[in-house]
């Protein structure tokens, strides 16, 4: 990508490649958000279901009735804990599947500038090979008329 016609589309492609890299790396974060967000929800699904069991056998055994109102309320808690990291969970979710989507537009974007830099390459090369062509074409002629010429002359 020598030719100075091509400086412009030179840019462009670094511009993409900075755009999608920076696309990436948000999607690399938010990867990492998003996986902590659901292993906090697996923890607190699993802390909920220790709870409920553990109580469940104590229950067995009678307890007092502001014993189970605290055990309700708790549970109660648990229960909207892990109905709000559920929602974080699906926003993150399609947050993330909005950076996929960006990523594979930058992506294409760099796709496309690098196939028209590649066809500006190949008309250059071609449009440099005709313009050789016809020199020697244009040489080849001389030649033959010089020649053409220098018998005439040395015939006379």
């Amino acid at each position: 990508m020598t030719h100075s016609s091509l400086q412009p589309l030179a840019v462009l492609l670094e511009q993409a490649e900075r755009d999608r890299d920076d696309a990436l790396s948000r999607q690399r974060q938010h990867e990492g958000r998003l996986g902590a967000a659901r292993q906090q929800e697996t923890q607190l699904r699993e802390y909920r279901s220790e709870y409920q069991n553990r109580w469940n056998q104590q229950f067995r055994a009678g307890v007092t009735m502001t014993l189970m109102h605290c055990y309700q309320e708790f549970v109660g808690r648990l229960h909207g804990a892990v109905d709000l990291q559920g929602q974080q969970v699906e926003r993150l979710g399609k947050e993330h599947d909005r950076l996929k989507a960006e990523v594979l537009a930058a992506e294409l974007r760099v796709a496309s500038v690098r196939k028209l830099i590649e066809r500006r390459e190949l008309a250059l090369l071609r449009s440099a090979e005709r313009r050789d062509q016809k020199q020697q074409d244009e040489f080849a002629a001389r030649s033959a008329w010089n020649r053409a010429n220098s018998q005439q002359a040395a015939g006379l």
